[in-house]
């Protein structure tokens, strides 16, 4: 059969251990035989990272700009003993942390919801997306360890050298000092891409802080949305039938727990971080989570939401198939030929996005699954698969 043609790239961003394995499969099985594939490559491999002193990264980041779209393979973020296992020259950062500063983009993470694998939160029906901002907070914070008495002081120059304190504690012995920051642009990016996948997905938005406990800074935060959605968006709301609103997150954590779902949940940085694995694994696990991360001159990556499965990558190197789950790298590959078949106006590639999710949605809802879901599923008459069976099932499907 003809291969349906591409316009514009997508910019494809390789990955590490079994990750890397299971994009290759995805690759040669479901995408190459059926689209005429067009991207710009960048490896994000850890080894390629430490030989171009991460250059590459910041090049993935530029050119994701540039063609609007881009798919990314779940990386390494290094400790101590991955500078040692890779020889690493220093501790590169997060290539995730590094390709959202650059574009100034939010995250957008969803469950994918499948017959068979129900909620542990019982009145949990439709998938809840977690809206993380991805700067600032405790990822760029700065430390200081004590070990003797002082005084630390939050210090601020201005360019005019007016200096503003304040105390943060005087100590009478050992302890630890953070300092945090955000900054009004990253968070009025952050607030617009809210609003923007509000009203393109048509989903109810809730945002929420700790503004009665951190008056400056959560308030800011809370006063930035406020503004634009009163000033720019409350109409267009109205006029799509749904509605934002604030709250504490004390109340938005227990109003979540007692919900439907349904809806748009904007936090934080690093509470959106620990609630999108919450979500993700009360509804089953964190391979079957779809993450967008949505730039509000929009530009879009997509990418699996989950580590690169380092325990099945060295089972694999020793010859063994593994039963890693592949669905969230699926649904990344599908939801950026979407947007690139959505942008370039190509409905055939659109359409292939959707039948490719279908395909790997019937399998598991057919009783053909990975070791993980196997666990959770109340089908009766499931069967066991490794990943490479597993992806020539979806590949019977879609044909």
């Amino acid at each position: 059969m003809d291969k349906i043609q591409m316009k514009t790239p997508l910019v494809e961003m390789d990955g590490d251990e079994m990750t890397r394995i299971l994009w290759q499969m995805i690759k040669d099985d479901l995408i190459l035989p059926f689209i005429d594939l067009k991207s710009e490559y960048y490896d994000l491999g850890l080894k390629h990272r430490n030989d171009t002193n991460d250059a590459v990264t910041l090049d993935a980041a530029k050119a994701t700009e540039k063609y609007g779209v881009a798919v990314k393979c779940a990386t390494i973020t290094p400790n101590a003993a991955r500078v040692k296992e890779y020889d690493l020259k220093e501790m590169w950062k997060s290539p995730n942390g590094t390709i959202r500063a650059a574009l100034d983009g939010t995250v957008f993470r969803a469950p994918i919801v499948v017959k068979g694998i129900d909620p542990n939160v019982r009145t949990w029906k439709k998938p809840i997306t977690i809206a993380r901002h991805a700067y600032g907070d405790v990822y760029k914070a700065v430390e200081i360890k004590t070990d003797r008495p002082g005084k630390a002081e939050l210090v601020f120059t201005a360019d005019d050298g007016t200096v503003t304190k304040e105390v943060i504690h005087e100590f009478d012995g050992p302890g630890v000092i953070q300092g945090q920051h955000n900054i009004n642009a990253s968070i009025e990016s952050f607030a617009r891409s809210c609003f923007e996948f509000a009203l393109e997905t048509k989903q109810e938005l809730w945002f929420s802080t700790k503004d009665t406990i951190s008056k400056k800074y959560d308030h800011t935060f809370k006063d930035i949305f406020a503004d634009i959605y009163e000033k720019e968006y409350k109409a267009k709301f109205e006029q799509t039938g749904i509605t934002y609103f604030y709250t504490l997150i004390d109340d938005a954590v227990a109003r979540v727990m007692k919900s439907e779902g349904g809806f748009i949940w904007a936090i934080k940085n690093y509470e959106g971080d620990v609630m999108s694995d919450m979500v993700s694994s009360a509804y089953g696990s964190l391979a079957m989570m779809t993450s967008v991360l949505v730039s509000p001159r929009g530009v879009y990556e997509y990418e699996a939401a989950h580590g690169t499965v380092q325990r099945h990558y060295y089972k694999y190197l020793e010859g063994e198939k593994t039963s890693t789950n592949p669905v969230a790298t699926i649904f990344a590959w599908s939801g950026a030929l979407r947007k690139r078949g959505s942008l370039d106006s190509i409905p055939e590639l659109e359409e292939f996005a959707d039948k490719l999710e279908n395909a790997t949605i019937k399998a598991i809802e057919d009783g053909f699954m990975t070791k993980d879901l196997a666990a959770i599923s109340a089908d009766p008459n499931k069967q066991v698969l490794n990943s490479e069976d597993f992806i020539k099932k979806i590949r019977e499907n879609l044909e």
